[in-house]
């Protein structure tokens, strides 16, 4: 794997090279994997019309692994411990209190290292008027509301009913219809497939729209791209990264966005005020482009 070590225009080459043979031999994880770290050097460096290239491929191998975990048809509901690295299986999982948001990042960690597709949500515990709130975490923490997850169980059976003939049962069975309920945080029934997707859609909408269209292009590709981390199964994120990209690669094209991302910039301030010094000798108090940046701690309010 190529490194950030060597000249980074060369290594995002070579990284997108073996993303693209990967992404061909159906290796999502390793696809992936490739991108990030492509994604990460075009961010630092501030290459914006490399960052939305490399987009579309990350995109396409988040959209096999999400498929592949809907199609194993799993759906499960963890509010007790979370399960060990060798009994994850391919599916939907719903975190629910009392297991917080940190729990959800950790486990989408652990299916990412052992290529379990997966699909992950969290939910915090319901609102006094019934809504559902969701959380995913990263460098910037996403939420987002939604109706509760909603589950069919059999119609109550009436108290002092009168036993009936077999014939009588069946007909019965054929004009009922299954009551809707709204289910309970303490009830780890699992909700629908469509459900889990919609709420991962309600939190990638929210993480677009927390994002100031006034801002400048430069700004906006900062804080999408960060919020992209926590919410890496939403596809509109990834194209809403990928076009203010571009805008940000004409605005610099016409000198008005600035060389590299404002985060990494200060993040090299800050590098410099610890070590006395001008880091990159460039007389701004910056650090050496190539410099490898810390990433900003996540913001963790449960």
């Amino acid at each position: 794997m190529a490194s950030a070590r060597t000249n980074p225009l060369d290594a995002i080459d070579t990284l997108m090279s073996q993303a693209t043979v990967a992404l061909v031999s159906r290796r999502y994880f390793e696809c992936e994997r490739l991108c990030v770290e492509a994604l990460e050097l075009a961010f630092r460096k501030g290459d914006f019309a490399q960052m939305a290239r490399i987009l579309m491929p990350l995109q396409e191998s988040r959209r096999f692994k999400r498929h592949l975990a809907v199609d194993s048809g799993n759906v499960f509901v963890i509010d007790t411990q979370a399960p060990m690295p060798g009994d994850l299986k391919p599916g939907l999982y719903l975190i629910q209190p009392p297991r917080v948001g940190l729990d959800g990042r950790l486990l989408r960690e652990t299916c990412d290292r052992s290529e379990i597709p997966a699909v992950i949500v969290v939910r915090e515990p319901t609102t006094r008027l019934g809504q559902c709130p969701l959380v995913s975490l990263g460098p910037v923490t996403t939420r987002a509301r939604v109706s509760p997850p909603m589950v069919r169980v059999p119609p109550a059976k009436k108290p002092g009913a009168k036993k009936m003939t077999k014939k009588a049962i069946k007909d019965a069975e054929g004009a009922q219809t299954s009551v809707i309920v709204e289910e309970e945080a303490s009830v780890a029934r699992p909700p629908s497939i469509a459900w889990m997707l919609a709420a991962g859609e309600a939190l990638g909408d929210a993480a677009i729209a927390d994002v100031d269209p006034a801002k400048t292009s430069e700004t906006r590709v900062e804080e999408l791209y960060l919020r992209l981390q926590a919410n890496s199964d939403h596809e509109k994120l990834h194209q809403a990264l990928a076009d203010v990209c571009m805008e940000a690669a004409r605005d610099l094209a016409r000198g008005v966005a600035r060389k590299r991302p404002r985060l990494v910039e200060d993040k090299l301030d800050e590098l410099d005020a610890e070590e006395g010094g001008d880091v990159d000798g460039d007389g701004d108090g910056g650090g050496d482009d190539e410099r490898e940046t810390p990433e900003p701690d996540a913001v963790i309010d449960d």
